[in-house]
């Protein structure tokens, strides 16, 4: 605890003497805070306070266009705290090139879309070779060659398997009846969309793993087919897609962008269950790509060459993300929401549009830290705010978060609301060990986190240039998915840019349980001459 204490005392010494040992090599930084407040000059005291803390209902929605969507989500979980939740995934597609030539009477070999979900690289489950296969190729006709498939897990939150057996998960594909508005239009995961449910474009089952292929020469060992990247190839319906396409072609309905998604709405891909696991994979790695021959005469003679012509399903798309949640048999449903005066004794805190976390530092907290700050001369050094995941209600095997986000919320004398980063993110944010939250004792139950909230806490303590800081309509609140940054300078983005829209983790905390030594309290270290 004492060495707990000094850390503290180190880094807020960082904070408040910053621009001075930017000039200073003495003393050593790593020690000044000690020599100020320990070594006979100060005390460290660390005191546990209570909040309040209450559960924010969502109402199951939220922001899921190509601005937000970092990743696609599909599939499906339920378990009893939280109840069901099923991910589909709505995109639109576009010509790759317009008013395009597929040649004379094409005809179409086969339809495949490709999605590529995230997996783990190393642990690649089988290496299957085949020596005996043959490749064609233009050139050389049939060559004898080798065929190498690596295959890896998908990454899955949720259950792996159900009943003992590898949890049942299949894809769809449907055609969208709705015109989807543009990619940077925002659009709501509980927005209903209408698609073709009578027409079934392709379907396949999943086993819960990709793989990669590769074809070598046996002669040379020289590479005639690059491993692709592990993916899904579902195959989809010939007919429709000659009706759909071919059968316009040298129309307006293929001849430009603004015709084309009008004339072809886009994809629904979903899946039949409603328990399983939840994939995710990049939107704009998808793949769609027609194959089909066409008839040609050169000299008299009439060849079928093969070609193909791949879609659009990149970033110049509309992307949707749209979840469904039933928490009707869920401890959820029957738990408390939204009581900002006494907390809730159990936490939910759910990505995707689920219910966050609210935490209100209570007056009388703040009239003892007052108190301390005037009598005793006491100085705030660290405050963090504390939370135990539920070591009965959340023992499980599934993974406990670890991206997450805080902000303060705040209400002005007319009522309305703003938020912002936190006061710490804003100030203090490039001193040396500062972290907005760190996660403990994530392998065993419970699993523990603080919250930074010291600069925050300083101020409604200590006031703010002198000025007293009201704490009437002040909270913080919590959500799951970390904040996003900047990939050319690593800075935040912004404090509404979170991957809380994909974000697929849950989990149940300890809030105001009198009766729980893991109750959710407020960690404040102080010094005092």
């Amino acid at each position: 605890m004492i060495h707990t204490i000094k850390k503290a005392i180190t880094v807020f010494s960082l904070v408040v003497f910053g621009s001075a040992l930017l000039y200073n090599c003495e003393p050593d930084a790593d020690t000044l805070g000690e020599q100020l407040f320990l070594n006979g000059a100060a005390q460290g005291n660390e005191k546990s306070f209570d909040v309040t803390a209450f559960n924010i209902n969502n109402n199951d929605s939220i922001r899921s266009d190509a601005s937000k969507l970092g990743l696609a989500t599909l599939g499906a979980f339920t378990e009893g705290q939280f109840g069901m939740q099923k991910a589909s995934y709505l995109t639109q597609l576009r010509l790759s090139t317009y008013d395009p030539d597929f040649g004379k009477t094409p005809v179409i070999d086969s339809v495949v879309l490709v999605i590529k979900p995230t997996y783990a690289s190393d642990s690649v489950k089988t290496n299957t070779v085949d020596d005996g296969y043959t490749f064609t190729t233009a050139a050389d006709g049939a060559v004898n060659a080798k065929k190498v498939v690596n295959t890896y897990p998908i990454n899955k939150y949720g259950k792996a398997k159900i009943g003992g057996n590898t949890s049942p998960f299949t894809i769809q594909v449907h055609e969208v009846l709705d015109f989807l508005k543009g990619n940077s239009d925002a659009a709501y995961s509980n927005t209903v969309y209408q698609y073709n449910s009578a027409k079934l474009l392709g379907s396949k089952e999943v086993n819960g793993f990709v793989s990669s292929v590769a074809v070598t020469k046996d002669s040379d060992g020289s590479a005639l087919f690059t491993a692709s990247a592990p993916g899904l190839r579902i195959k989809l319906d010939e007919t429709f897609f000659k009706d759909k396409i071919i059968a316009y072609q040298d129309k307006p309905e293929l001849q430009d962008a603004s015709n084309f998604i009008r004339h072809f709405r886009g994809l629904r891909i979903s899946t039949t269950q409603n328990d399983g696991y939840l994939l995710q994979f990049s939107p704009n790695d998808m793949e769609l790509i027609m194959y089909y021959k066409y008839e040609k005469t050169d000299n008299g003679v009439t060849t079928h060459p093969q070609a193909s012509y791949t879609f659009s399903l990149g970033s110049g798309n509309t992307h949707i993300g749209q979840y469904q949640y039933d928490r009707s048999s869920s401890v959820l449903s029957t738990s408390v929401i939204g009581d900002q005066n006494n907390g809730a004794p159990k936490l939910f805190l759910q990505g995707m549009g689920g219910p966050s976390i609210g935490i209100k530092i209570k007056n009388e907290t703040l009239d003892a830290l007052k108190q301390i700050y005037k009598n005793d001369k006491a100085a705030i050094i660290s405050a963090k705010i504390r939370i135990y995941t539920d070591p009965v209600n959340w023992n499980n095997k599934y993974i406990k978060p670890t991206a997450l986000s805080i902000v303060q919320k705040d209400k002005d004398s007319d009522g309305k609301e703003t938020t912002a980063f936190t006061t710490d993110l804003t100030t203090i944010v490039g001193s040396n060990n500062f972290a907005i939250y760190r996660t403990y004792d994530l392998d065993k139950n419970p699993a523990y986190y603080d919250f930074t909230v010291t600069q925050s806490v300083k101020e409604l303590v200590e006031g703010k240039s002198g000025v007293e800081v009201s704490n009437v309509n002040k909270y913080f609140k919590i959500d799951m998915g970390s904040f996003l940054s900047n990939s050319q300078t690593g800075a935040l983005v912004g404090y509404n840019y979170t991957a809380r829209s994909y974000a697929r983790d849950r989990a149940v905390f300890v809030g105001n349980d009198s009766s729980s030594p893991n109750k959710i309290q407020l960690k404040v270290i102080y010094g005092t001459k």
